[in-house]
């Protein structure tokens, strides 16, 4: 769960509040139940949000005690609603993990002159590689601009060069929100080619040897702070077959005083490379640098888990629709004073609990439906999304044959809403089923207000998204139909400073559950008509991973 988008949607909401279209349409199908609906209830749902966040499960941290008691509970609450086991016989998909702690870390610029460059303070390194020592030495520096190869927006920033064994060095973002121009790229709004993971995804692929991201606060979306307080300790993976050796052997970010130095020796200033790096026909600069470096790590590797639930559909059982959350939060810390365990009530005990209350939905359907419903409670989340990555490079049921997905990340526990927020609006035809579960209960969608900060890039259903798999992922509006705007910013700002990821993300008997209760159901809705209706949600034409979806459901239908 995303703290700043929490707090950035209650303020652009009080902005905007006055201009709001509330003339929203709710025609089409209604494709739901009484039945399932009156399922979705305060009562159990009270319970199990209270039960999942007790010191009981020590903060549901993967690796511990807390971990077996979580997936055991969740696993037990999927089968008491009617639900079967979603891998085959078993409930659990294996997630293999490694933590990499580096124990030591050197990077040296060599010019004219060496230049060390410090760790926290220059930059921030880590390697990806699962060993416990790595070297880079003598390496050539090369600009990449953004470091993007993007062929529907006629975009290579590695044409005309072979970065094997180099160093690249890039912007981060992408060139819509440099110009703000809507025609390039998605203009002010993020695009997966802005995010750093892509970048350092793409330097792999064109075999760089190490991969250097800039970092500006504005168009990352957070300070330089963020960098060096969750680059520098313990790091979660993956564990892949080859080690992760086929990434970079050095990855990480430079500040831009450092990266201003690396320039200005190439007689190039940064906001010269700037600009260059925004034309289609730039072209790929080396720089007089050779860079050297050195990592050591502890290593530890296990197993967590991710849960899963199967009710089997009638005629088209062999389609699915996905509801996924995660069930991790950040364990406990017996370094501090007094409270000790970070119970993660909201975040995201809500969302886990939420997965049960739609279990209970969907088996009280008078008429099962036709297509087969997933739930999908995910490990590792809070470590880089990695149960969900996991899923999606290693799905259980074809993505091809994967309807559309839904993530629950931090519900509504204040009471209901006049509005519900869109992360990465614009995206899929799955806002339109939205907008009709949401005119049902006489509220508004809204988009998010800082698409720039890429937030739909970073929550689970974006592992799916990935693969081509159209999602939703909303969050509950902040016009508090008690207390309007105002309240909401109240709410959210004391959740910032208060809550979040911090040991006061408890379960509370005043809490008001009528918004979670409105957002589960207006969830089950446009899950239960995609169940009903048989249709296949799109993304819209202007969607980075159109082209994917289009490839999977035509390898599918072969």
């Amino acid at each position: 769960m995303h703290v700043s988008l929490f707090l950035g949607l209650a303020l652009a909401i009080l902005l905007t509040a006055c201009q709001a279209d509330r003339d929203v349409s709710a025609t089409g199908p209604a494709a739901t139940s009484d039945y399932g609906m009156a399922a979705i209830d305060e009562p159990s749902y009270r319970r199990r949000v209270k039960k999942l966040s007790s010191d009981e499960f020590e903060g549901r941290a993967p690796f511990t005690a807390g971990e077996k008691k979580t997936i055991e509970f969740v696993r037990d609450e999927f089968e008491k609603a009617g639900f079967v086991p979603g891998n085959g016989a078993d409930w659990y998909q294996e997630v293999p993990l490694v933590e990499i702690t580096a124990t030591s870390a050197s990077l040296t610029f060599v010019g004219n002159t060496p230049r060390e460059v410090a760790q926290g303070e220059d930059a921030v390194i880590w390697t990806k590689r699962v060993t416990e020592e790595v070297s880079l030495a003598d390496s050539e520096m090369v600009f990449v601009g953004y470091g993007i190869v993007a062929p529907e927006y006629e975009w290579n920033d590695y044409e005309g060069i072979d970065v094997t064994g180099k160093t690249v060095i890039m912007l981060v973002n992408d060139p819509g929100y440099a110009t703000q121009d809507p025609t390039l790229f998605n203009g002010n709004a993020m695009t997966y080619y802005g995010r750093w993971t892509y970048k350092y995804e793409e330097a792999a692929r064109q075999g760089a040897a190490a991969a250097f991201v800039i970092h500006e606060t504005g168009p990352a979306g957070y300070p330089w702070q963020v960098v060096t307080s969750g680059g520098t300790g313990p790091q979660f993976d993956l564990i892949t077959d080859d080690k992760n050796f086929s990434r970079p052997i050095i990855e990480g970010w430079i500040n831009t005083t450092t990266a201003a130095e690396v320039f200005a020796t190439a007689a190039l200033s940064l906001e010269d490379a700037r600009r260059a790096a925004l034309q289609r026909e730039f072209k790929a600069q080396k720089l007089p640098w050779k860079v050297s470096g050195q990592i050591r790590n502890s290593i530890r590797e296990s197993v967590s888990y991710n849960v899963l639930g199967l009710l089997p559909g009638t005629d088209l059982a062999d389609e699915y629709i996905i509801y996924m959350a995660h069930w991790d939060h950040m364990g406990r810390d017996d370094t501090l004073e007094g409270d000790q365990i970070f119970n993660g009530a909201i975040d995201n005990a809500s969302g886990t609990a939420a997965l049960m209350e739609l279990a209970e939905a969907y088996a009280t359907l008078e008429t099962p439906p036709r297509r087969s419903i997933l739930l999908m409670a995910v490990t590792a989340e809070e470590s880089g999304l990695l149960g969900s990555r996991h899923y999606g490079t290693n799905p259980v049921y074809p993505l091809g044959k994967t309807v559309a997905g839904i993530n629950m990340d931090g519900l509504n526990v204040y009471g209901r809403t006049r509005d519900i927020a869109v992360v990465g609006f614009g995206s899929s035809e799955l806002e339109e089923y939205l907008t009709r579960a949401a005119g049902r209960q006489d509220r508004v969608i809204v988009a998010e207000p800082t698409p720039e900060k890429g937030f739909f890039y970073r929550s689970d259903h974006f592992n799916l998204a990935k693969q081509g798999v159209p999602v939703l992922y909303a969050e509950s509006g902040f016009d508090y139909r008690e207390g309007g705007v105002t309240r909401g910013i109240e709410l959210a700002r004391d959740w910032v400073a208060n809550r979040y990821h911090k040991t006061a993300d408890e379960y509370r008997d005043d809490w008001d559950m009528s918004g979670a209760i409105e957002d589960m159901q207006v969830y089950f809705m446009i899950g239960n008509e995609l169940a009903t209706n048989g249709d296949w949600p799109e993304w819209y034409v202007t969607s980075e991973f159109k082209a994917i979806r289009e490839a999977s459901l035509g390898a599918a239908n072969h």
